[in-house]
């Protein structure tokens, strides 16, 4: 499938900050931390809203709010053959669940590539619906993350998890 082009971005206020989500005609094409837009991009206030926008929005509050465990949204992630096949393979893993990067790496059919997987997570352009926060050392300890790691372990405590230790 060709990408296409005609983006409308929208500033999300999450419980963890703003988030810009951006779509095109049929997909999500973009989740990051932050909210900045440029306005020839941003959602027209001429009160259309963009039902993608909006569903995509809904479906956050209900992540953030427990509610939902697993995103159903159409995706359009732009990237390598091998990053595509990474993201692919971060949306396998279950909410409340972790894999290491070396899994991953098996996974994508890479096995040594960890560290490859390590730059593919640091690229994904949906952040959180593709769940990259989930993937964590082999160790079991928290590793980068672009939205820092007190939010990664935010994320993953949301999700259930209850074995990092608590920051005073």
């Amino acid at each position: 499938m060709k990408p296409s082009f005609a983006h409308e971005t929208k500033i999300y206020k999450s419980p963890i900050g703003p988030l810009t989500i951006t779509v095109n005609e049929i997909a999500v094409t973009g989740l990051h931390f932050g909210g900045k837009t440029e306005k020839s991009l941003a959602q027209k206030e001429e009160g259309r809203k963009n039902p993608l926008i909006e569903k995509a929005l809904s479906q956050l509050e209900d992540y953030f709010a427990g509610r939902l465990k697993e995103f159903d949204l159409p995706l359009e992630a732009i990237g390598t053959e091998f990053q595509k096949r990474v993201w692919q393979n971060l949306l396998k893993i279950p909410y409340g669940e972790t894999k290491s990067y070396r899994e991953i790496a098996e996974m994508s059919n890479s096995p040594k590539g960890f560290r490859a997987v390590g730059m593919a997570n640091n690229r994904n352009p949906i952040a959180i619906i593709i769940p990259c926060h989930r993937v964590i050392g082999a160790d079991g300890s928290l590793t980068g993350f672009g939205g820092g790691l007190s939010l990664k372990e935010f994320l993953l405590r949301l999700e259930g998890h209850s074995f990092f230790p608590s920051k005073p």
